[in-house]
């Protein structure tokens, strides 16, 4: 199967479909933080050259989006608007199966309510952070392992050069059962 993953600089989603034996590719403005098939450039670029995927899992940027910001949203109002339809140029991709993931955010309320929310502890890590999802043509991910002992770590991060890295990284628990389940 061919997946683009857009707007991953980790390269963690990626290397979980790349280890199930997939042909996976990250893309990102940013350079990947592991070595691997990586594009860097705007995804758009790839979405609309004859080369298909047959799934596409896409972390938009959250910075114009999320409701954790909201109280700066009258302050970025095109902002939001550009960042929604870069969402909607995603969502509508020539790709069969697609996944947005996003934290709670605008597109709820903006675009459409998310297929399903989903949070570390189900799928191995003792944490709490609720990332929505938003579907075409794949299943609600099944959890894999729930944990007790949930903390909210990310949101506590101290402020640090690395604090959006370290908030916007997808957990490994949730590539796993990404690239099980969906790939």
């Amino acid at each position: 199967m061919r997946v683009l993953v857009a707007c991953e600089f980790s390269g963690i989603v990626r290397d979980a479909f790349l280890a199930r034996g997939h042909d996976a590719l990250s893309c990102d403005l940013l350079p990947s933080d592991r070595p691997g098939p990586h594009y860097q450039g705007d995804v758009l670029d790839l979405l609309h050259q004859p080369a298909k995927f047959d799934l596409m899992i896409a972390h938009p940027p959250c910075t114009h989006l999320a409701v954790s910001g909201a109280r700066w949203f009258k302050d970025k109002v095109q902002e939001q608007l550009d960042a929604l339809a870069f969402v909607r140029t995603l969502m509508d991709a020539p790709v069969h199966s697609i996944c947005i993931e996003n934290p709670v955010s605008v597109i709820s309320s903006k675009i459409r309510k998310p297929d399903q929310v989903i949070q570390p502890w189900m799928f191995g890590h003792g944490e709490t952070k609720a990332t929505c999802l938003w579907l075409k043509n794949l299943p609600l991910l099944t959890p894999t392992n729930r944990v007790m002992g949930r903390e909210n770590k990310v949101h506590n991060y101290g402020p640090s050069p690395d604090r959006w890295k370290l908030r916007s990284t997808t957990f490994q628990g949730i590539a796993n059962a990404m690239a099980s389940q969906w790939g």
